[in-house]
């Protein structure tokens, strides 16, 4: 497969303020467009000399508020959502009004730092759950094909050689364009992005026509205060993504993707396991051995058999997905996919806290899952159950300060799906653990479901491992590739994989699980 890049050579970018807002539909209100500035700045606190200050209007603050003070800072330019009064201490800088503030930082970024996304093949992919393992799996696929690709997602951002831990799955369109700038000045000739649905709100991705958009799936999540008013809005903002994309790639499984492509304007391949799907999976199978699960499966009308170490019927999705975007993207560039190299990138691909083994017995499984939600919790649990474990067992809290529909929808699922289910701490954030946990417990009971508390989380760990069984299935959900405990606004640090290691130096390495 062979992808061209455009404009791959560094260039000097025009820092004139007409260049900056040329993409936007605006009114000069006071001062000149062909002033020079010095930077770009969304946030108050980082003012310099020069520079043009864009007001955003976030949950908490309002950069409008921020005027003056930025003038005494030095800002040269002003850009406002609606006209304000220019006073004596306001003459002599520029102000410019466009509607729209969040995407008015979106086309201003994309104009500063030189359109860096015209020097990249762009992939977006969206959905509920899917997206974090779909991006690593392209851009494994991508690398052993000899292109250089960056990231943008849930866990890190690589721009080349840096990796940067992630704080939002998409982070705000300034940093967007920062980092495809770096992308491109790097050598990437590819960037594999997560987006979410309040990165498309929120217009993070304004002023990027993707090559490629990835729908995965939809399940109710991200609603209450602060995120998304219904389920109707959630997917909605879905959808924003298949009208800036050129082809879009979709699940054609999901009851929600008509909808999602209502109103796209992007030519849409779909994948899928029932009929009609454009590319589509067969032959299914599950393998469970001591100590070890994997997956294959057939890809119909081609002669292409995909072997996974990860498990289960998501996975299967999460593959075939990154196979329909293989096969797009070598289209898109008029060359032929590498099927063995593709098939070796998917044999080997692995992603921290998505359906992660950790080695700990040859009697029973221990999986690390980034299941924080009832469908993803929902769908780890069906998956795992395909492999007949003896039992299933789930261990998991609930991150406070969150809609407490997740808690109850959790331990309603977990009640129902799981053997037994070990309840526990996560990010309680600023309520008290032991409340979430009454929530949890109070939605297993209905169910039937055998359980027990153990709030610390270590130690809940270390009873799932003492009491595994053979031929056991146990999953960690939850936390997935965070290392961190978020307490009453402090983020203590706590990775998993650092407690099961203490657990089995504690129990000696365990005579007691081997």
């Amino acid at each position: 497969m062979r992808l061209q890049t455009v404009f791959l050579r560094r260039r000097r970018i025009d820092m004139r303020l007409r260049y900056i807002i040329s993409e936007l539909d605006y009114i000069l209100y006071n001062g000149s467009e062909d002033i020079e500035i010095t930077q770009l700045v969304c946030d108050s606190r980082k003012i310099v000399e020069g520079c043009v200050f864009v007001c955003v209007k976030g949950t908490v603050f309002d950069g409008h508020t921020f005027i003056d003070e930025a003038i005494n800072m030095g800002a040269a330019a002003i850009i406002t959502e609606e006209q304000v009064e220019i006073t004596e201490h306001r003459k002599n800088t520029t102000f410019i009004a466009a509607a729209d503030c969040r995407n008015t930082l979106a086309l201003t970024s994309a104009a500063y730092f030189g359109h860096p996304a015209k020097r990249l093949f762009t992939i977006g992919i969206t959905g509920t759950k899917g997206k974090t393992t779909t991006a690593f799996m392209v851009r494994e696929i991508l690398e052993r094909c000899g292109y250089k690709t960056g990231l943008i997602g849930t866990i890190e951002i690589i721009t080349g050689s840096r990796h940067i831990e992630s704080s939002n799955t998409t982070p705000e369109s300034y940093d967007v364009q920062k980092y495809f700038k770096e992308m491109a000045d790097n050598g990437c000739r590819c960037v594999v992005m997560e987006v979410s649905s309040q990165a498309l709100m929120m217009k993070r991705c304004g002023g990027i026509m993707f090559d490629i958009g990835v729908f995965t799936n939809l399940e109710p999540d991200h609603i209450g205060p602060n995120e998304h008013a219904s389920f109707e809005d959630y997917m909605h903002c879905k959808g924003l993504l298949f009208k800036q994309c050129k082809v879009g790639i979709v699940n054609s499984d999901d009851e929600h993707t008509n909808e999602v492509l209502k109103g796209h304007t992007c030519e849409v391949v779909s994948y899928g396991l029932n009929e009609g799907a454009d590319m589509r999976a067969v032959n299914i199978s599950y393998i469970h051995e001591p100590g070890h699960i994997s997956t294959e499966y057939d890809v119909e009308g081609r002669n292409l058999h995909i072997k996974l170490a990860l498990p289960g019927k998501f996975s299967v999705y999460n593959s075939l997905c990154t196979v329909a975007v293989t096969y797009e993207a070598a289209k898109a560039e008029k060359t032929e996919v590498d099927e063995e190299k593709l098939k070796a990138a998917l044999a080997a691909v692995a992603v921290k806290g998505r359906v992660e083994p950790v080695k700990v017995s040859d009697k029973f499984i221990l999986m690390i899952d980034y299941a924080h939600n009832a469908m993803s919790l929902k769908s780890i649990l069906e998956t795992l159950r395909e492999y007949n474990p003896k039992r299933l067992v789930s261990v998991f809290g609930c991150g406070g300060n969150r809609s407490k529909l997740r808690r109850y929808e959790m331990g309603e699922v977990s009640g129902k799906l799981a053997d037994f289910t070990i309840i526990t701490s996560d990010n309680p954030r600023f309520e008290e653990p032991l409340d979430i946990i009454a929530d949890i417990r109070s939605s297993i009971e209905k169910t039937g479901g055998e359980f027990i508390e153990i709030p610390d989380r270590k130690e809940a760990i270390r009873y799932a491992i003492e009491h595994g069984r053979e031929g056991d299935i146990i999953v960690l959900a939850g936390k997935g590739h965070e290392d961190y405990q978020e307490i009453k606004g402090v983020k203590y640090p706590m990775d998993e994989r650092v407690l099961i290691k203490e657990v089995l130096e504690e129990l000696k390495c365990g005579s007691q699980i081997s």
